[in-house]
């Protein structure tokens, strides 16, 4: 398995922050780290300032390459002795970083870089890459502390088991003990499935909560055993899935989800539980796809 480490960076502070987390990702890997800054003299070009006029092509090839090399500057700095390469790649970040994913173990993103809107706590960048990179994508968001366990979200769903997967790999990787959080409540029963089906407006709460131990269990099971190494914490929470793992976020080192579970729609890359946690949790996000799911364990000397 590819131990490189992809982060895009566009001269933002997020950006910057990125950098750093993906270098001490890369080092925990014992692999290497690429910069890249995807620039679009299209996109930059266009007049923001009161002025009106475009800054010229070479001030901004400079400029490109100057985020480029500051950031691995900024890597070197963080992580002594790590193998880094930076380049500056045509096009827009979207399908830059998209490439970039192809044969990496991993893609860094800040929460919200230059390009984005004044309000939104994520960017596009990071939506996107979530839904459609080859590889898991991290997203270096609120306290990037190296040390407390790993949460994971589980719902039982087959597109979910990718993320538990993963989240074990990592847990064995880094010697941490493995949070892994099901929330459950009167609203995750079944469901009328047609108009002419009934079904009963209560739920008897014992039960649930059986259904869910035994959903959280069989989930984590196969995965108990190719990692023995692994503690786990089994959590069963009555709550709703996104308050829980936001709230229990504010202890965790990282905090780990599949890109869509049981709720979604049939089409959608990315789910609301994924996108809610992206915008909101306490410490750096990785979104795992069923696409993702690891080979086998990273071999450090």
């Amino acid at each position: 398995m590819s131990a490189t480490v992809v982060v895009g960076v566009d001269g933002s502070p997020s950006s910057f922050d990125a950098v750093v987390v993906a270098a001490r990702e890369a080092v925990l890997r014992g692999g290497a780290l690429r910069i890249v800054h995807a620039f679009s003299r299209q996109l930059t070009k266009v007049p923001l300032g009161p002025s009106g006029v475009a800054q010229p092509e070479g001030v901004l090839d400079n400029e490109a390459q100057q985020t480029a090399e500051e950031a691995a500057a900024r890597a070197r700095l963080a992580q002594p002795g790590l193998e880094v390469t930076a380049a500056v790649v045509a096009g827009s970040p979207l399908s830059v970083l998209t490439d970039a994913s192809q044969g990496a173990a991993l893609v860094v993103v800040g929460t919200r870089g230059l390009g984005g809107v004044t309000g939104l706590l994520v960017g596009s960048v990071a939506v996107h890459l979530a839904a459609h990179a080859a590889c898991p994508l991290l997203v270096a968001r609120g306290r990037p502390a190296a040390s407390g366990p790993l949460l994971l979200g589980v719902d039982g769903s087959d597109v979910g088991d990718a993320a538990i997967g993963w989240a074990f790999a990592e847990a064995s990787l880094r010697g941490a003990e493995l949070v892994a959080l099901h929330a459950w409540n009167n609203w995750t029963g079944p469901v009328a499935v047609g108009p002419g089906v009934q079904m009963p407006p209560v739920y008897d709460l014992d039960t649930l909560r059986a259904e869910a131990e035994r959903t959280l269990e069989a989930a984590l099971a196969p995965w108990r055993e190719q990692y023995p190494e692994v503690r786990v914490v089994p959590q069963l929470i009555q709550e709703y899935t996104r308050q829980a793992l936001i709230e229990a976020s504010e202890e965790a080192q990282l905090l780990v989800v599949g890109a869509r579970g049981r709720g979604g729609f049939a089409g959608l890359l990315l789910g609301s539980v994924s996108q809610a946690i992206l915008h909101h949790a306490a410490c750096p996000v990785a979104v795992v796809r069923r696409e993702q799911e690891p080979e086998h364990r990273y071999e450090l000397e």
